[in-house]
């Protein structure tokens, strides 16, 4: 008994999977689907599109005094439902009949459009409202999802897409739940498989699960350009209060809050770290309203050779919240600080965060990133040790002070005027031929006894001598 529980739980374990369920329907009775707004009553004529594909479920019994169908379409009737003729009568809530009340398009639902489609992690949350917040390319169904069409109602959707191939782990039609490829592609053979399901990408159901602990990639990044244009088509991406909006991998609009980037070891469990941050940090009331979004990325990193550009998988934590965003950064903090003292044991190496207030900073699990630290402390110890170095050499002699005959001083005008105009302000370099130009006293400069005090005559010459060095090391 506890084997079993015990497998059945890292099963479950394995798998980040959801439950999508499409929200629109072709239903008789929704007042969505006519162009008057309303349901059709007994005064009414019903028309559907000459060419028009059209699946739709009726569920109770309609007065109407003519309707016109499809060519292609079909009406799936619930148990006592049906149509019955009427003169026009009066009838309580159609006194205004008499219209044409036509059904709407169909072919406007599309697979790829992140606003019709709820997710949960269970079909009891799908029931029960507890949506998951997701980024918009996970919002439609990833590779390993269950897709959920509600029961009692008909649909069509188009599949256009930029891949041939849309994998589901299963897809459920009228409560009949379809995992096995080959069955599911005979439904779609089907007269109402090509009335529910028509454009250029292929539904095929793989009833495989992720088995990767860290997770799967959702599979809709080929989309991407595909699924924000349909989002686009209904509005336009929401004005934010933050100073720098972020805008996560996946998703078509900048949102306010913080991004947590997490690079992860063989040992890490993606729900259990789900169920974590769920259970320490978001079920507080400090952070109520804050939504979360999990899921395993891949971000691109450049090189210099484009040909060695490659992706690099890792954790997204994305933190979204209403207004400012204050709330989501500080939990971020939060979940930085966690990362730093017990992330080594849940299968952290490093975390990063992004807020939209434009703080930025890294830390490796189980402790500070010390990479830039240890890197600045040794810049400044070099440089510490290179401006010793050059003080020391300096001082000994090793280094010494370019000549004066190169280098060019200037002097207050008094100091000039007292030398007199046609004299060179240089001085004679034993080295090189005395210059004719220079006198042999120069007042002010060098005069008797101290002008032979910097000179000393050797045998191998006559040259000046630097009394800041030591005149041994040279006679030496």
């Amino acid at each position: 008994m506890s084997v079993t529980f015990a497998i059945f739980f890292c099963l479950f374990s394995l798998s980040n999977a959801l439950y999508k369920q499409w929200i629109p329907d072709t239903n008789f009775e929704n007042v969505s689907n006519w162009d008057k707004g309303r349901v059709p009553c007994a005064n009414d004529r019903v028309y559907f599109q000459h060419d028009q594909k059209a699946s739709v479920y009726v569920q109770s019994t309609h007065s109407i005094v003519e309707m016109y169908l499809p060519m292609d379409g079909e009406l799936i009737l619930a148990f006592g439902a049906g149509f019955a003729g009427s003169e026009g009568g009066s009838d309580p809530g159609c006194e205004r009949g008499g219209d044409r009340i036509t059904f709407q398009d169909p072919d406007r639902y599309q697979w790829y459009d992140p606003t019709l489609w709820r997710a949960a992690s269970t079909p009891d949350d799908l029931e029960n409202g507890r949506f998951q917040f997701s980024v918009h390319e996970e919002s439609v169904p990833c590779e390993h999802d269950d897709v959920i069409f509600r029961p009692d109602s008909s649909f069509r959707v188009s599949t256009d897409s930029d891949v041939s191939r849309i994998p589901l782990r299963s897809v459920s039609i009228m409560e009949k739940k379809f995992s096995r490829e080959e069955e599911f592609a005979r439904y779609l053979q089907s007269g109402s498989g090509k009335l529910q399901f028509h454009g250029s990408g292929t539904v095929q159901v793989t009833n495989s699960r992720c088995s990767e602990s860290s997770g799967c990639d959702c599979g809709n990044t080929a989309n991407h350009e595909r699924i924000c244009a349909a989002l686009h088509q209904h509005s336009q991406c929401p004005d934010l209060e933050c100073l720098s909006p972020l805008t996560p991998i996946g998703h078509c609009c900048g949102i306010c809050g913080a991004i947590v980037s997490l690079e992860y070891s063989p040992d890490f469990n993606v729900e259990s770290y789900r169920n974590r941050l769920l259970h320490l940090f978001l079920s507080l009331p400090s952070y109520r309203g804050v939504r979360m979004a999990m899921s395993k990325v891949s971000r691109p990193q450049s090189f210099s050779d484009s040909a060695s550009r490659r992706m690099s998988p890792e954790i997204q934590v994305v933190l979204q919240e209403e207004g400012s965003g204050s709330k989501a950064e500080a939990l971020a903090w939060e979940i930085m600080k966690d990362i730093q003292s017990q992330g080594s044991s849940l299968g952290i190496v490093k975390g990063e965060v992004q807020t939209s207030t434009g703080s930025h900073a890294s830390g490796q699990g189980g402790s500070v990133d010390g990479g830039m630290i240890a890197g600045a402390v040794i810049g400044v110890l070099l440089a510490l040790v290179g401006l010793g170095s050059l003080v020391v050499l300096f001082t000994r002699g090793m280094i010494r002070v370019p000549g004066m005959s190169s280098l060019q001083f200037v002097k207050k005008d008094s100091d000039l005027d007292n030398l007199g105009d046609s004299i060179d302000k240089g001085f004679d370099n034993p080295m090189f031929d005395t210059s004719p130009h220079l006198p042999a006293d120069l007042h002010g400069l060098y005069s008797g006894s101290e002008a032979l005090k910097g000179i000393s005559i050797t045998n191998s010459g006559v040259h000046f001598v630097n009394p800041a060095y030591d005149e041994t090391d040279f006679t030496a």
